[in-house]
């Protein structure tokens, strides 16, 4: 490989491909606080140069973290089908854009087998924000568990009702407000604040009551540790829909989130026999990059390429929802708005190119420079890009995570601009209680004593 160039009579020379790879990325203060990120703008565009000259087949044979010490990069390297390999195999990396650029949903289904997370990567360096969107709008990736999500013209909502004390009434009353504004046809789902059996067990039963009840053909999820699940799904009674867990890029990352491929292994087979759900698809999992950074595992290795390791991870388990809180980490990882809008576009755009359902957590800290405008830029980027939801939580301000994100009536507004609808059965749901008409709010939308019996919680 040729790893110089010469840039306004400079020439750059750069150490190995990790070295072009982290250099060429745009701007994250995670890379740079880690010091490998590029000293100035002119090295970021001669990495660039430079990476846009790397063949495919180079990449592949060059993994970030070797073979023989990560069992990620084993599992990605014995996952690449030979034929689709073969098709892209010679192409550069600058050309792999060009070809996404012209291509279309079918033709790169077709080789999405060949890639590896190194190549989704270093094709996403050379992108703009712009090429971000329009590709991964051509690239529907659908998934079914008890309904469908991905499908075109739809735009769905994680209705996230956490509560700083897990109080049954609290969460209920923001599952209520939810489903009032249409909101929660991705899956409704809890960050619980003890991550123990009963809890998990309790609250699970709460909301399959709450569906079958009022007949809302959706997905439960309490998002507690897997092996807190796994203890759960051993209990009689338990209606768990999705099964949930953090990744990593790293076998050492993940090792830090106390999981492994064993122990995922043996989370899906247990969820695929005891699942209360229907369909094929019944994980969940959530990314962010920096994680590796904080947790020390990163390899040297820049975290846009290590968020590509996340699903290449995630894909084994055939997800239903893969969801990359980006800007929750803070400052550290992506010091700004425009860093986060800058990931949340790449996390979308690899997700999908990977062949995984993508939602987006458009969210920051308080202690970023960023603010809800941010948010709401990142939200309308992702639903151009053909995201597949984004988070609804009461007026965006999760109490118990204690971040901002998007609100329930944020996801509704999208929709109304964008024309796009909720899953077609929850909808229909939506329209039988009087929420929803057309494909639009009603006037009874937003009460959430819809669902009070005797007009009290």
């Amino acid at each position: 490989m040729r790893l110089k160039t010469k840039l306004l009579n400079h020439t750059y020379q750069f150490h190995n491909l990790n070295d072009v790879m982290a250099k060429a990325n745009e701007e994250k203060t995670g890379d740079s606080l880690a010091g490998i990120g590029a000293a100035s703008a002119a090295e970021r565009v001669a990495a660039k140069v430079v990476l846009a000259e790397v063949t495919l087949k180079e990449l592949r044979e060059n993994p970030c973290i070797p073979y023989e010490e990560d069992e990620i990069t084993r599992l990605e390297e014995d996952a690449v089908e030979k034929e689709a390999f073969s098709k892209i195999s010679s192409m550069s990396v600058g050309e792999f854009r060009e070809f996404l650029l012209a291509a279309d949903a079918k033709t790169i289904a077709s080789i999405r087998g060949g890639l590896t997370a190194e190549m989704i990567a270093a094709v996403t360096k050379l992108m703009s924000n712009m090429n971000l969107v329009c590709i991964a709008a051509k690239m529907p990736v659908t998934a079914t568990c008890n309904t469908t999500i991905g499908l075109p013209g739809v735009f769905a909502g994680r209705l996230q009702p956490n509560n700083a004390k897990d109080d049954i009434r609290g969460i209920m009353a923001s599952v209520y407000e939810g489903i009032s504004y249409g909101i929660g046809d991705a899956v409704i789902g809890l960050n619980p604040v003890s991550d123990d059996v009963d809890t998990v067990q309790r609250i699970l039963g709460e909301f399959t009551r709450f569906m079958e009840t009022w007949d809302i053909p959706t997905q439960n999820c309490v998002l507690a540790h897997v092996t807190t699940q796994m203890e759960a799904l051993k209990r009689p009674g338990t209606t768990m829909d999705l099964m949930f867990q953090s990744l990593a890029g790293t076998e050492d990352a993940n090792r830090g989130f106390g999981i492994s491929l064993e122990l995922m292994d043996e989370a899906y087979a247990c969820m695929k026999e005891r699942k209360h759900s229907r369909g094929p698809n019944f994980m969940y999992f959530e990314t962010g990059q920096g994680s590796e950074l904080s947790l020390e595992a990163h390899h040297g290795v820049d975290q846009v390429t290590l968020e590509a390791r996340c699903y290449a991870m995630a894909k084994r388990y055939h997800p239903f929802l893969v969801n990359t809180v980006v800007g929750f980490i803070g400052p550290e990882y992506l010091y700004d708005g425009k860093q986060t809008i800058r990931a949340g576009l790449e996390d979308h755009f690899m997700g999908k190119l990977t062949g995984i359902p993508m939602g987006v957590d458009c969210c920051h800290t308080n202690h970023m420079d960023s603010d809800q405008n941010d948010s709401d830029n990142l939200a309308l980027l992702v639903a151009m890009a053909g995201g597949n939801y984004i988070m609804g939580i009461p007026l965006a301000d999760d109490v118990m995570l204690m971040n901002q994100t998007t609100s329930f009536h944020d996801i509704a507004s999208i929709r109304e601009v964008t024309g796009k609808r909720p899953i077609r059965e929850f909808e229909q749901a939506m329209e039988r209680l009087g929420i929803l008409e057309d494909g639009h709010l009603t006037e009874r939308a937003g009460d959430p004593s819809i669902f009070w019996k005797g007009g009290a919680l």
